[in-house]
């Protein structure tokens, strides 16, 4: 979206950057020739800015070009307002709860807040159009749960362990990404970066204070189990303390407009989160296939005391699981909250999700983690062609019972006689 001409002048002077609000208000029109919808400014409506908690810090009317500017006094968070009364009597919000708008700041930022008005043309779609689009969303999905579930994978093959805390572990990652790229002011990509480290570090701290001496306890499976389950709830509520409970944007490609590829539309941060997932997911799958760590992984998840007689690190190589698959829950954290923004239960609405794809694929294998994920991502978003979104993780458990009825050890796991 173009920069009103005011911010682009200030950036041509070579002026001191300053922090703003600003937007573009429109509604689409759809083209009579059947082309890419046209944008509609809508003018003298007026946007009122306020600090977090409730300072009114300036308003503005857009223009005739339907665009808006408010400076603000600092980098911090704040909301915008738009007053419907001041709308045109054809035009409404359309969506009554974006009538205002959090949003943060970082030093000499001007973001840019957008309030959606009218019919979206697009959404007066066929049933084949809303299937494309829901298809290419759920590969995004799927490959943001593979993401996530690899680490919880190998994890349980490695350890034995069924960790109910790991999506604790996607939420650490994607708060800490918020809190590097909006309080710390660090762009969203080096932010990720820092993130999956940081991630990582934590993961591994975990195996070394927690799980390991449990281990070397000879703590049954069940208990560290309920244990997983405990670490995860109090978790799950230092985050609510410390973060809040409302979403919350990160600072870099909240708003974004869609790219037109004849019958679907996509955004360019989807289109990134699908590259980077596949690239990660590549990366993993050479991993555990060419190098000696990655065979390591394999010798001990296919027999711990067999590889510690060949010689193997094994308690070295579950630590590695663990920073490794705590980065991984990290990255997919931050794609998670850069799809949705960013929540403190976020990895635990995943939870169910990462387990059905583990279960689905085979548990205690990467690969089947990477199948089972993606299937279930594709299918949980697909699943809203019929049922309602608010309900769409509902199959994802059926599938979830069904597998363990029908094949227990997954697509791709191995049958095994007990007893």
């Amino acid at each position: 979206m173009a920069a009103p001409a005011s911010a682009q002048d200030d950036d041509a002077g070579g002026d001191e950057p300053t922090e703003a609000a600003r937007g573009f208000l429109f509604i689409l029109v759809e083209a009579e020739d059947g082309g890419r919808d046209e944008k509609q400014p809508v003018a003298e409506v007026e946007i009122t800015v306020r600090s977090a908690d409730g300072e009114e810090i300036g308003s503005a009317t857009t223009d005739d070009e339907g665009r808006w500017e408010v400076p603000v006094p600092g980098p911090g968070r704040y909301e915008a307002e738009i007053d419907t009364d001041s709308l045109p009597e054809d035009v409404e919000l359309r969506d009554d709860d974006k009538q205002v708008q959090p949003f943060g700041l970082r030093p000499g930022q001007a973001r840019t807040v957008q309030f959606p008005l009218g019919d979206d043309p697009r959404n007066v779609r066929s049933t084949f159009d809303e299937a494309i689009s829901l298809a290419v969303a759920g590969v995004n999905f799927g490959l943001i749960i593979a993401v996530t579930a690899i680490g919880l994978s190998l994890i349980f093959g490695t350890t034995g362990l069924t960790n109910f805390s790991h999506g604790e572990l996607v939420a650490f990652g994607s708060l800490t990404a918020y809190f590097l790229n909006q309080t710390l002011g660090i762009h969203l990509v080096p932010a990720a970066l820092g993130a999956m480290v940081i991630g990582g570090a934590f993961a591994g701290s975990l195996d070394l204070g927690l799980w390991r001496p449990l281990r070397r306890r000879h703590t049954g499976l069940i208990a560290m189990m309920v244990i997983s389950i405990g670490v995860g709830l109090l978790l799950r509520y230092l985050y609510l303390y410390q973060f809040g409970g409302r979403t919350r944007p990160y600072g870099d490609y909240a708003i974004q407009d869609r790219l037109d590829f004849g019958r679907l539309t996509i955004t360019p941060r989807d289109i990134a989160s699908i590259l980077i997932s596949l690239g990660v997911l590549i990366a993993v799958g050479l991993m555990l296939q060419r190098t000696k760590i990655g065979k390591a992984m394999r010798a001990v998840s296919d027999n711990p005391d067999l590889a510690a007689s060949s010689g193997i690190d094994v308690e070295r190589v579950i630590l590695f699981v663990w920073v490794a698959g705590g980065a991984l829950a990290a990255l997919g954290g931050v794609l998670l909250g850069l799809a949705e923004q960013v929540s403190w239960q976020g990895g635990f609405r995943l939870l169910l999700l990462m387990f059905a794809g583990v279960t689905l694929g085979g548990l205690g294998t990467a690969y089947g983690a990477l199948v089972g994920s993606f299937i279930i991502g594709l299918f949980v978003q697909m699943s809203t062609l019929w049922i309602s979104p608010e309900i769409k993780t509902v199959p994802a458990l059926v599938v979830l019972i069904l597998i363990l009825l029908v094949r227990p050890q997954g697509i791709l796991g191995r049958a095994e006689r007990i007893g």
